[in-house]
C-alpha cells in the first residue's frame, strides 16, 4: 500500500467541539472520519521512533483504555463510546475492557464493529517490521479503501498536546485547530466523566500514578474507592484550566513552526454560530473531495451555542479559573 492518501488532521483540547466537528465532516461520503484513534494507544508507545512488529502494534490496539473502562463500568456515559454494548451477536457488554478503537472509531463506521475490527487486527498482523508512521498510514488507508472512501481526517481528543509529534510522523498532513474559549472548555471538561478522573490523576490527587495501561490498571485494582469519590465529586476548577492552558501552550510551539498553507485555526464559537461559511472555509483548506452536498447536512448538526457555564461560578472561583486559563489565552491571542 506505497500510495496511501494524504493525511490530515484536527487536534484540539478535550472538551473543544472537536466531536462536533467529527460528526460534520462524517456527513462527506468520500471521507473517512475517524474518531479517537491516536488518543487510545498508550502514550509511552504510540510515537516510539524504533520500528515495531505488526503484531505488537496489533497487540496494543487489542487492549481497551483502563480509565475508559473504569468509567463506562460504574455506569457513567461517555457520549464518544457508540459500540452498542449487550446487543445480540456482539461481543463485549457494558463495563467490560473493549478495545478503544472498537467501541469509538469502528462502531461509527460499520454496522458490525466486530467482524471489521477482525479484519483490521488480521491486516496489522500481517505487516512487517516498520516505523509506527508507515503502519498508521497503511491502516488508516486500508480502513478508508474498505468502506469505500477517497481520504481520511483523523481526530483525537486532547491531541494538541501532541501535534508536535504528529507533525514529526506526518510532515505532509494538513491540520485543523479548532479551540475554544479557555474557561469554558475546562468547565466542561470537569463535567466530563473521564476528564474528571483523568485529570485529576494527572495532577496528583491519588498519589504519584503513571499514565499507561499498566499504571493505570493497577490504579483501578488497588484504588477503586477513590476512584468512585472522584466520579462523585467535582475536583477544583482550576486544575481544568491548568490542564487547559498547558495543552494549548505546549500545541501553539508546534502550530507556529507550520505556515498557514499547512494548519487552519478554527474558533468553535464561529463554528456553532455560522457553519456554512466555516465549512466552507475548511473543505477548501483541507482540499476535501465530495463538493457542497456534505454542507447542509452538517450545518443541521449544530444546536447553537451550549449555556455559558462560567457566569455561574461563584466570584473565587471565577477568579481562580481566568488565572489558570491566562497562560493559555495569551499564546491563542498571538
Amino acid at each position: 500500500m506505497s500510495d496511501t492518501p494524504r493525511p490530515r488532521f484536527v487536534v484540539g483540547t478535550g472538551r473543544c467541539g472537536s466531536t462536533l466537528l467529527s460528526r460534520m465532516l462524517s456527513q462527506n461520503a468520500r471521507l473517512l472520519s475517524v474518531f479517537e484513534f491516536f488518543s487510545g494507544i498508550d502514550q509511552f508507545f504510540r510515537f516510539q521512533p524504533e520500528p515495531v512488529e505488526g503484531a505488537e502494534l496489533a497487540r496494543r490496539l487489542r487492549q481497551d483504555h483502563p480509565m475508559l473502562t473504569m468509567v463506562l463500568a460504574r455506569g457513567y456515559e461517555v457520549p464518544e463510546v457508540v459500540y452498542p454494548f449487550g446487543e445480540p451477536g456482539t461481543r463485549f457488554a457494558l463495563g467490560d475492557p473493549v478495545p478503544w478503537i472498537l467501541g469509538i472509531a469502528l462502531a461509527r463506521v460499520s454496522d458490525d464493529p466486530d467482524a471489521l475490527f477482525d479484519a483490521l487486527m488480521d491486516f496489522v498482523d500481517s505487516r512487517p517490521r516498520q516505523p509506527l508512521a508507515r503502519h498508521y498510514r497503511e491502516l488508516l488507508a486500508w480502513l478508508a479503501l474498505r468502506l469505500g472512501r477517497s481520504c481520511w481526517i483523523e481526530r483525537s481528543g486532547g491531541s494538541i498536546e501532541f501535534l508536535g509529534e504528529l507533525v514529526g510522523l506526518f510532515p505532509d498532513a494538513l491540520f485543523v485547530h479548532i479551540h475554544r474559549d479557555g474557561c469554558e472548555t475546562a468547565l466542561s471538561m470537569r463535567e466530563y466523566p473521564v476528564l474528571r478522573v483523568a485529570v485529576s490523576v494527572m495532577y496528583g490527587v491519588l498519589g504519584e500514578i503513571e499514565y499507561s495501561h499498566e499504571g493505570l490498571t493497577a490504579l483501578e485494582e488497588s484504588e477503586a474507592g477513590a476512584i468512585d469519590r472522584l466520579l462523585e465529586t467535582k475536583p477544583p476548577v482550576e486544575f481544568f484550566g491548568r490542564y487547559w492552558s498547558e495543552q494549548i501552550v505546549a500545541g501553539r510551539s508546534a502550530v507556529e513552526q507550520l505556515g498557514p498553507e499547512r494548519i487552519l485555526d478554527l474558533r468553535f464559537e464561529d463554528l456553532v454560530t455560522q457553519p456554512e461559511t466555516e465549512l466552507r472555509r475548511l473543505r477548501d483548506f483541507l482540499e476535501l473531495p465530495g463538493g457542497e452536498d456534505w454542507i447542509q447536512p452538517s450545518a443541521d448538526l449544530v444546536r447553537g451555542m451550549p449555556p455559558l457555564r462560567f457566569p455561574d461560578l461563584p466570584p473565587e472561583e471565577q477568579r481562580a479559573l481566568r488565572a489558570a486559563c491566562a497562560p493559555g489565552m495569551e499564546r491563542l491571542a498571538r
